[in-house]
């Protein structure tokens, strides 16, 4: 009888270990139906809206997040380089490349948390399309990093992995099927600090 007992709770703390488990890697991380990938980076074109697998609409409830329809843009976020080593806020990275056609875009970072990081003596936590510098033939070039760079310059501060975030508001390739095709910009590690 003991034994019975025994082996049941077993099977139940299996069970819910495994099926909480299996919870929470689905809603953590970055995988989904319906992912676009671009290079490094990812969207979700579907993320919030009523088309979204259960998966993804639970992360979207879970994190009470602001999605975009797909009219309205569309977001992209980056945890690697283009040498597939992850972001890290010791280093420093040049994003460099074209954009898609939008009518108005933001770059920011987010921390480990999905929080944007906010820098102290109220410096913008991001860069926006309206007043960023770029390259004769339209291109950017912009620098993040935890030291003052020349040119565009995403500051960021701390320590550990982070998330690029780049959203792409009022453009066509949100609602287009040939999503995959479009180029989005490389981010290059330029060095670590010691």
């Amino acid at each position: 009888m003991l034994k019975s007992i025994l082996l049941t709770a077993l099977t139940v703390a299996i069970a819910v270990g495994g099926g909480a488990g299996s919870v929470w890697l689905a809603l953590d991380r970055d995988f989904g139906f319906g992912t676009v990938t671009i290079g490094v980076w990812t969207a979700f074109p579907d993320y919030g809206t009523p088309q979204a697998d259960p998966y993804s609409r639970a992360r979207f409830s879970r994190e009470a997040d602001l999605a975009l329809g797909r009219a309205e843009g569309l977001v992209f976020t980056a945890r690697r380089d283009s040498s597939d080593e992850p972001l890290l806020l010791e280093c420093r990275y040049r994003i460099e490349g074209t954009l898609p056609p939008a009518r108005f875009w933001t770059l920011s970072a987010r921390d480990a948390n999905n929080a944007v990081i906010r820098l102290e003596g109220g410096r913008a936590p991001a860069l926006h399309s309206r007043t960023l510098l770029r390259e004769p033939d339209n291109s950017i070039v912009t620098t993040v990093s935890r030291h003052v760079a020349p040119g565009n310059w995403l500051a960021v501060q701390g320590s550990g992995p982070f998330t690029l975030v780049l959203a792409l508001y009022d453009t066509a390739i949100s609602s287009s099927a040939r999503i995959a095709e479009v180029e989005l910009p490389a981010i290059v590690r330029e060095g670590c600090d010691d």
